[in-house]
């Protein structure tokens, strides 16, 4: 960490103990982007919102994610770099970043279910414990994000429907966006794993895209599976595609990325890991790699 970046942050919890009105006044600061797509009509987005779901492992680093100064700095790198468009966080992250001065001129998602906590019995039980509609509005973020795991054995994927149909219907009457991340999943071993088929994800974004009692603030947040032509054209709904997890072979992965980013509905990347965590280390080259696809 530089010396520069390590006396910005040592401030940001003296801060935080002696002025937390701070954190609503950098809200109300924030220059605001008039659009959420920028000049390219695309949309590049950092993630940052594993750890409050206590996801912190990225490639082969179990606790990549789990030291905060290092997360942050990272992040800041990321959204320096030319052609990213703004940052997905729960509020922690978020307000760490507006007290760091980042976010002007950014999109900024706020990351709304988090309550289904990765390893546990009730993963699919995934309930909103972090932003609401009316934080979101409150403080000028340009949309919400939410998980949607359909277990069909877990009768506690009822809830998170019900729950992501309210948030929909909550965001639009904002006007913001609603960035719904959908996956057919099942509990193996005890672990919940996404399944990443065609016709998972197929089955998966036709869900996702009826939710809530209007659709005209919804977009979708996607992964890269096989046939992704017949997958997208489950859907009018613009789309983002996810990063997931840190690839073994980045070249592959990008050119997935690009291939996928020509279908007519997706309008950009959202990534969280393979770009903060990157082999080699290299956060702007990482970056610089996946605008130049876009």
């Amino acid at each position: 960490m530089t010396g520069t970046f390590a006396e910005r942050l040592a401030s940001l919890t003296e801060i935080r103990a002696r002025r937390p009105q701070a954190v609503a006044d950098a809200a109300a600061r924030r220059v605001r982007r008039s659009t959420l797509l920028g000049p390219s009509g695309r949309l590049m987005i950092i993630a940052a919102d594993h750890p409050a779901r206590g996801a912190f492992g990225a490639g082969d680093r179990p606790r990549a994610m789990a030291d905060r100064t290092d997360l942050l700095e990272r992040l800041c790198v990321a959204l320096r770099r030319p052609g990213v468009d703004g940052v997905l966080g729960t509020p922690d992250i978020v307000e760490d970043l507006l007290l760091l001065g980042v976010l002007d001129e950014k999109i900024v998602i706020g990351s709304m279910n988090r309550g289904g906590l990765a390893g546990t019995s009730f993963e699919i039980d995934d309930r909103f414990t972090a932003y609401d509609s009316a934080a979101i509005a409150d403080r000028g973020l340009d949309g919400g994000k939410m998980l949607l795991r359909i277990e069909d054995e877990d009768p506690a994927t009822a809830r998170t429907l019900e729950s992501c149909a309210h948030a929909v219907s909550a965001l639009a009457r904002q006007g913001v966006m609603a960035m719904v991340e959908p996956f057919i999943s099942q509990r193996t071993g005890g672990r919940v794993r996404n399944v990443l088929t065609a016709d998972a994800m197929t089955r998966a974004i036709a869900i996702a895209s009826g939710l809530g009692a209007t659709s005209a603030y919804t977009w979708l947040k996607v992964p890269v599976v096989e046939d992704m032509e017949r997958v997208m054209a489950a859907s009018t709904l613009p789309a983002l595609l996810l990063g997931g997890e840190v690839p073994a072979d980045r070249d592959t992965a990008l050119a997935g990325w690009r291939k996928a980013l020509a279908l007519p509905t997706v309008m950009g990347l959202v990534a969280g890991r393979t770009l903060l965590y990157p082999a080699g280390d290299d956060v702007a080259a990482a970056v610089d790699a996946a605008v130049e696809v876009m």
